[in-house]
C-alpha cells in the first residue's frame, strides 16, 4: 500500500512528525466531531445536525434530526473516510467552513423521492468568541474511556428549514443557535468490554450541559457527577462579545436544583445556582420549551440500529420520521441523554439556549436511588 500525503499536510498545523492522515493515538475509539442546535425562541422546533471523523475506524459519518411538536424527522448517513479532511460532507449532508470560528453553513440536500423529508440551508454566524471547555476525562477502573477536548459558541441562524409539510423562515430576532466541537478519545460501539468494564460497572451518571446567550453575555454551565454526587467536571463561564475588551469571568461552582415531571427524569425546569468574583449570588432560571432525546435519530448511544462511528459500509444512507409519542420509537431514549431547548432568564433579561441533561442510575443528591428511580 502507497503511503502519500493529503492536503492538510501542505499547511503548517501537525503536532506530531506524523502525516494529517493520522492521528497520534492508535486507539480504535479516537473521534473528531460537531454538533449544532437550532431552534425557535417560542419552542416549535429544534434542529441538531453534527458531523464526526473516526480516523482508526475510517468512517465519517453525520446526522441531522427536527423535532417539531411529537415528529422527529431524521437522515443519517455514513461513508469511508477519504483523504480530504477539509470537506466536511457526507450524503445529503454537509458542513461548510466559510470563516473559521465566526461563520458556517449548514446544508441537508433534498431528497427528491420524499418531498416532505428534512432539508435545511442555514448560515450559522458566531455571536461570541469560542470558549474552550474543561479537559474532560473518564477512565474505567484504570483504563482511560473518554479523554476530549471541546470549545462551545454561541451564534445566529439564519436561513430556510423544510419538513413534514412546513417550512421554517431561520432568523436571528426569533431563533437561537449553539454549537461545539470535541476531538480526543470516545467509547464507539463493538469494542469487547473487558475485565476492566465487567468489575466497575456504573452505579450511576448525572450530567449538565448549558450554553446560554443572553443579549450582551454568553453563559456555559456544565458539571458531571458520580452517583454519591462526587463532581468530576464543573465549570461555570461568563463570555463577552468580541471587541468589548471584558475579559472572560468565572462564575463560581455551579449547582443545578431541577423540577422534574412526576414519574420521570425529565427535567421541566432548573435554577442554576451561581457567583461571580465578588461573591455576589446568581441564579439563572431555566423554563424548558422542547427536548431533543439523542438517542432517537441523532446516533448516541444507546441508539437502536445506526450508532456514531459504526462501519455501515460506503455511501450509506437513510432517513426516517419518529412519533415519540410512541414508546416503541422512543426505544432507550430515557437511557440516553437529552438535549433540550430552553428560556432563560438572569437579572430579569431572557435569554435562549440549550439544557442538555442526562441522569442514570443512583444519584444521591437528586434522591435517585438507583436506575428504576424517579421524581415523585
Amino acid at each position: 500500500m502507497t503511503h502519500r500525503p493529503v492536503p492538510l499536510d501542505e499547511y503548517p498545523v501537525h503536532q506530531v512528525p506524523l502525516s494529517m492522515r493520522y492521528v497520534a493515538t492508535g486507539d480504535r475509539n479516537a473521534y473528531d466531531r460537531c454538533i449544532f442546535h437550532v431552534f425557535d425562541h417560542g419552542g416549535q422546533a429544534l434542529l441538531i445536525a453534527g458531523l464526526g471523523v473516526y480516523p482508526n475506524q475510517g468512517v465519517v459519518d453525520a446526522y441531522a434530526t427536527l423535532r417539531a411538536g411529537d415528529r422527529m424527522h431524521a437522515v443519517r448517513a455514513s461513508d469511508a473516510l477519504g483523504e480530504d479532511r477539509m470537506k466536511l460532507a457526507v450524503g445529503p449532508l454537509r458542513i461548510e467552513v466559510r470563516e473559521p470560528l465566526r461563520t458556517l453553513r449548514l446544508v441537508c440536500e433534498p431528497d427528491p423521492a420524499e418531498p416532505d423529508g428534512l432539508s435545511f440551508d442555514l448560515v450559522w454566524e458566531a455571536a461570541f468568541p469560542a470558549l474552550w471547555e474543561p479537559h474532560h476525562v473518564a477512565r474505567t477502573g484504570d483504563r482511560l474511556t473518554l479523554e476530549g477536548r471541546r470549545f462551545v459558541q454561541a451564534g445566529t441562524p439564519s436561513g430556510t428549514v423544510r419538513a413534514g409539510g412546513t417550512e421554517y423562515r431561520v432568523d436571528p430576532g426569533g431563533w437561537t443557535g449553539t454549537r461545539d466541537r470535541s476531538w480526543g478519545v470516545r467509547p464507539i460501539p463493538g469494542e469487547q468490554p473487558g475485565r476492566a468494564a465487567e468489575e466497575h460497572r456504573t452505579e450511576g451518571f448525572h450530567w449538565v450541559w448549558c450554553p446560554i446567550r443572553f443579549r450582551d453575555r454568553f453563559v456555559m454551565v456544565v458539571l458531571q457527577e458520580d452517583p454519591d454526587g462526587y463532581r468530576t467536571l464543573g465549570d461555570a463561564v461568563l463570555v463577552h462579545p468580541d471587541g468589548s475588551g471584558r475579559a472572560d469571568q468565572q462564575l463560581g461552582w455551579p449547582y443545578v436544583d431541577i423540577a422534574y415531571a412526576p414519574g420521570t427524569r425529565d427535567p421541566r425546569s432548573a435554577v442554576i445556582h451561581l457567583s461571580d468574583a465578588a461573591r455576589k449570588q446568581l441564579e439563572i432560571h431555566a423554563e424548558i420549551l422542547v427536548g431533543s432525546p439523542l438517542a432517537v435519530g441523532a446516533g448516541y448511544p444507546p441508539a437502536q440500529g445506526w450508532q456514531h462511528g459504526t462501519w455501515q459500509g460506503r455511501g450509506w444512507s437513510e432517513r426516517r420520521v419518529y412519533d415519540l409519542a410512541d414508546p416503541a420509537d422512543l426505544g432507550l431514549a430515557g437511557y440516553g441523554v437529552t438535549d433540550h431547548a430552553a428560556r432563560f432568564t438572569l437579572d430579569g433579561e431572557v435569554g435562549h439556549g440549550i439544557f442538555e441533561h442526562g441522569s442514570f442510575g443512583r444519584h444521591d443528591p437528586s434522591g435517585f436511588a438507583d436506575f428504576a428511580a424517579v421524581a415523585p
